[in-house]
């Protein structure tokens, strides 16, 4: 079908710089934020061998070790496999985890990309001879709910809204507790990797709360455009950590029990970035012609209930007065209703499911008028943004030579997705916002 034009809306305005507030707190974040002077990283110094849950990892090494996620005698523990390269020179230990929610496969897959053998053999990117520092990769926490296709654990609870945990707390805030003592509280950075839960898709996009700065240049490392400054609910991983003073982004891309090539492949590619960035292994960063650093969006919704007809998908640019969907009723035949781009911009989010209700969201916008020639830059034959990491093509570029661009606003209900209706209903929440 073809795009058709349709009245606007009101437009939000779309500033050059942050909300003087949010600004001034990244300014000051920025200012106190000094380059630690990590002297155990430096190649001349000791580097010897590392323990991770009580077995020996010698450098220039590799070695998978089986997590129990609960530390009990009777019934299942849940092992998690958790694959440690250990380099043979000094640096920084990452970790990454993927499948933290058990229904989102984007993480899983690209975590099985990096340890597959075109990535650790001898001689490849991630060969622990020649690699500096520790990655540890997790491709799937949340175990129990990756067998059952649910994002929750067999308790009905979300284990991104139960960290630092308990050890004597419920089953999800144990796991919690174990996955924060043993891979998040001793990292020197974490790259979380989510897909959209059930009803929608994203397109690739970072996630970070712009006033932690080590999370901030985090963000950047990772080589991708659509950066969301977002301070995510209570008890998220991602919350948590950087109360801790812990470097942590989300990656989001795609949506739940499905995978898509590109979100794999940009998550692959903005993990060995961000390696790159550290010089935990060779060759130089890909670094993207401009970032978008967003701290707001507006939100497509439905005016009328019916079934609803996407004509676009996450990642699709936008002109004002194109139509994004069409809603109709099968009860009503012959009568359509039209939901429109405001403005000119880009659907980093968009529902899945057709059935809608009025007041319901249906898309994720983020309106670009002022910039949009940069968008028309990378768009390809079906009218998507090509993000960089989704291509073959290598273009190296200084950091001084990209455009930063800041989009003013507020996220509606205080996180980037709380508008999207979840999908359970939570014991100790009516509605849970998402992160991720």
């Amino acid at each position: 079908m073809g795009r058709r034009k349709k009245k606007t809306v009101r437009k939000v305005r779309v500033a050059h710089e942050l909300p003087k507030r949010r600004k001034r707190a990244v300014e000051e974040a920025l200012k106190a934020h000094q380059t630690e002077d990590r002297p155990e990283w430096d190649r001349t110094s000791e580097w010897g061998d590392i323990r991770f849950f009580r077995k020996r990892i010698k450098p220039g090494t590799l070695r998978t070790v089986h997590l129990p996620l609960l530390n009990v005698n009777l019934g299942d523990q849940w092992p998690v496999p958790v694959t440690v390269i250990h380099g043979s020179r000094p640096g920084p230990c990452i970790t990454i985890l993927g499948g933290i929610h058990g229904d989102e496969l984007t993480g899983p897959s690209a975590c099985t990309h990096l340890l597959s053998n075109a990535f650790t053999d001898e001689g490849k990117p991630l060969d622990p001879k020649t690699m500096a520092g520790t990655l540890r990769i997790v491709p799937v926490v949340n175990l129990p709910g990756y067998r059952m296709k649910s994002r929750y654990f067999p308790d009905g609870r979300d284990l991104n809204r139960q960290f630092p945990g308990d050890p004597g707390g419920s089953t999800t805030r144990r796991v919690a507790h174990q996955i924060w003592t043993n891979l998040v509280e001793d990292s020197d950075g974490v790259i979380d990797l989510h897909s959209a839960a059930k009803g929608r898709t994203n397109m690739p996009q970072v996630r970070v709360d712009l006033t932690h700065t080590s999370s901030y240049l985090l963000a950047k490392s990772f080589g991708i455009e659509i950066i969301l400054d977002s301070i995510p609910p209570k008890g998220t991983l991602r919350r948590t950590a950087n109360k801790s003073d812990i470097p942590v982004i989300t990656y989001e891309g795609g949506g739940a029990d499905f995978l898509g090539d590109q979100s794999v492949k940009v998550a692959v590619h903005g993990v060995m970035n961000a390696l790159r960035s550290m010089r935990m292994v060779p060759g130089n960063p890909q670094r993207p012609k401009f970032r978008i650093m967003a701290s707001g969006s507006i939100w497509l919704r439905a005016g009328e209930g019916g079934l609803l007809d996407m004509f676009v998908s996450a990642g699709s640019v936008m002109r004002e007065g194109e139509v994004v969907a069409t809603i109709s009723d099968p009860a009503t035949p012959g009568m359509t209703v039209d939901i429109v781009a405001p403005e000119d911009g880009l659907i980093i989010g968009a529902a899945t499911n057709p059935f809608t209700a009025a007041g319901m969201p249906v898309g994720h916008f983020l309106p670009i008028s002022k910039h949009f020639a940069l968008l028309e830059e990378q768009i390809d034959a079906d009218g998507h943004f090509i993000v960089n990491g989704s291509l073959e093509e290598r273009v190296w570029r200084e950091e001084h030579e990209i455009n930063e661009i800041s989009l003013d606003g507020e996220w509606s209900g205080g996180a980037v997705d709380s508008e999207w209706i979840g999908s359970k209903v939570n014991s100790e929440k009516d509605f849970e916002e998402e992160e991720a």
